[in-house]
């Protein structure tokens, strides 16, 4: 099988299963904890738990690629159902659901990063599954939906897993790291690419939950916003392999930000600036597995240990009115695009 085809069915079989995986956890999370009065500090908690452990995990899994840590961690999204079911608590449940979703996202970094070649869609197809599996959690939350039709899901995605873990072993065979990530200037210190990816990807991270978005009003606009993001995600790393890296960073960065201010009240302008900006993702994480080809986990680690450090500020602190939102904004967007044109090479340099 080619690398492109490979690649392709890779990031689509992540797709599912990272689609799967957040279905599970915001199921989970907003029909036990939508109604108490600390929910913030649960959902704080969450992003903590599967966040920030991912880059030690990403690094185990960089030195012991043979464990099928996407295997593993379905089954233990699967036993957080069943430990819910048996009302053993919150204590208990909450960290197997989230070491569950760090392995699974590891797993899909791994699977999709050493077989795409250089390529991003790959891996931007596979993080884009998440926004669409997070917004039907919650609206799976809402229904009467057994628990059991949950366990079901998850064990439709072991073998997409099962597969996946065969990709990555044909592609340890061949090709031992992500060399053919070329996206990082040269010319910069590795040490100042991957701080300032990280600091894009928490610039990111704190918009996606700080934009002013008074326009949703119903549950398909609250959808409508997730869409946004997932397309945004996925259609970041296609532009990039077709048109450039540097000059799809560039461009969806800063067409993003009038979009973003002036959206607050409407629907459509504001969704445009969040696919935008969203497209950047997969764009920081190959800027930073160009600076770790040996270790992609770790690399795509960083980018999650990034987005806690951007949405953590938000559940203490938030602007209230639309002229300071308006100048954090592009503030933050203006710093993005100075770190992404010191960090990224030239597409013309590209080879």
């Amino acid at each position: 099988m080619s690398f492109q085809v490979r690649s392709v069915r890779a990031g689509s079989l992540y797709f599912y299963i990272h689609f799967v995986t957040e279905v599970i956890c915001f199921y989970l999370l907003n029909i036990y904890f939508h109604r108490a009065a600390y929910v913030w500090m649960v959902f704080l908690a969450y992003d903590m738990l599967a966040f920030v452990p991912q880059g030690i995990i990403g690094y185990f899994s960089d030195k012991h690629l043979r464990v099928p840590l996407g295997v593993v961690g379905l089954a233990l999204l699967a036993l957080s159902l069943a430990l819910v079911h048996c009302d053993v608590g919150a204590a208990c449940w909450l960290p197997v659901l989230c070491l569950g979703n760090a392995c699974t996202h590891v797993n899909g970094a791994e699977v999709t990063l050493r077989t795409a070649e250089g390529k991003l869609f790959p891996s931007a197809l596979f993080v884009s599954g998440g926004s669409f599996g997070l917004i039907t959690g919650k609206l799976l939350a809402a229904s009467s939906l057994p628990w059991t039709t949950l366990v079901i899901l998850a064990v439709s995605a072991v073998p997409a897993a099962v597969l996946a873990q065969r990709y990555l072993k044909a592609q340890e065979c061949e090709d031992s790291d992500c060399a053919g990530f070329r996206y990082a200037d040269p010319g910069v210190s590795p040490v100042l690419v991957v701080l300032l990816a990280v600091f894009v990807v928490a610039v990111r991270g704190h918009m996606g939950y700080g934009i002013p978005t008074t326009w949703i009003k119903t549950t398909a606009q609250t959808a409508s916003l997730y869409i946004a993001m997932g397309l945004g995600k996925a259609l970041g790393g296609l532009s990039a392999d077709l048109m450039g890296v540097k000059r799809t960073a560039l461009f969806s960065i800063g067409a993003a930000l009038p979009f973003l201010i002036c959206g607050d009240q409407y629907m459509w302008i504001s969704l445009l600036g969040v696919l935008l900006f969203s497209m950047t993702m997969s764009i920081t994480l190959g800027a930073l597995v160009s600076v770790l080809p040996a270790t992609p986990g770790l690399a795509f680690g960083l980018t999650t240990i990034g987005l806690f450090l951007g949405t953590a500020p938000m559940f203490f602190f938030r602007f209230q009115t639309r002229l300071l939102n308006s100048i954090e904004i592009t503030v933050c967007t203006l710093l993005c695009l100075l770190c992404m044109h010191l960090i990224l090479k030239d597409d013309r340099a590209h080879d």
